[in-house]
């Protein structure tokens, strides 16, 4: 008993720790302009204010942002889940030369640094967007396909382990009461993994949603297609930062994070049935 009680203090030690940077962020943005410059920080506040938000809100090109960033991480979200999953259905149920080897490359392609790829995949962006219209630079098209392909490796390894927990005589099963390939793989597997499915969606728009370093790279004279991480840069001036809407924008863009992992927290659970004939 006293163990358990030592484990739940450390539990909600932790939990504490982990909100508190989410609390003091919420706070900053309800806080007067007077406060958050105090020298005497308190953790509450005795006059909360919406004023911060309302110059997010009202300043320009915001609702722009918010946009791009939305169309942004929802087509990496579908593009990286459906080719994660097609990926990891052919290193799994396949078996041809080089399949360890290609599992090893999408291992090592995780340990490389982001930041040591991006002037090579700004120059390749560049000459790309020469020939394929859409996938250049100062296009949102640039962003997809990058987040993406960031995105893969870790997905396939993820729902690599999603499909090998589905029992191959279930793909037999099917094919003996007649279901075509496609039919097993859309109608048998696609539900079964869908746990998986969900897990990764959530690193990708997270991913896709916060970054800023391709965002920056990549889009450098398109205001119109710059994403939200960028209309924080709007609030900080050379003379004076505006820490109040700073931490508005970014409470703001928490939100879209939170709903879209209870969204697909719902889908996980709803994911976890098994797998009966009708």
């Amino acid at each position: 008993m006293r163990t358990r009680r030592l484990l739940d203090a450390i539990a909600v030690l932790i939990a504490l720790v982990t909100v508190f940077p989410i609390y003091w962020m919420v706070l900053s943005a309800l806080k007067p302009a007077g406060e958050i410059q105090s020298l005497h920080q308190r953790p509450w506040t005795l006059a909360p204010t919406l004023d911060a938000f309302r110059r997010v809100l009202s300043a320009n090109d915001f609702a722009r942002y918010l946009l791009n960033s939305a169309v942004v991480a929802l087509v990496v979200v579908v593009a990286s889940g459906l080719i994660a999953f097609l990926a990891a259905v052919a290193l799994t149920r396949f078996k041809f030369r080089f399949r360890t080897t290609i599992l090893v490359l999408f291992l090592i392609a995780q340990m490389v640094p982001v930041e040591a790829l991006t002037i090579p995949l700004f120059f390749l962006v560049r000459d790309l967007g020469a020939t394929v219209p859409g996938i250049g630079l100062n296009t949102l098209g640039s962003l997809m396909l990058v987040h993406t392909a960031f995105t893969l490796p870790f997905a396939i390894w993820m729902l690599r382990g999603f499909v090998q927990a589905v029992p191959d005589e279930l793909d037999e099963a099917a094919q003996l009461d007649g279901a075509s390939r496609f039919t097993v793989l859309w109608r048998i597997l696609f539900p079964l993994v869908a746990p998986g499915l969900a897990a990764t969606s959530v690193f990708s728009f997270i991913h896709a949603w916060n970054d800023f370093l391709f965002a920056r790279t990549f889009i450098i004279s398109a205001t119109d297609q710059q994403t939200l991480p960028m209309a924080l840069l709007v609030f900080f001036k050379p003379d004076e930062n505006d820490w109040g809407a700073i931490m508005a924008a970014s409470t703001l863009m928490t939100i879209p994070v939170l709903v879209f992992f209870l969204v697909v927290r719902r889908r996980l659970v709803a994911g976890l049935g098994g797998a009966v004939k009708d």
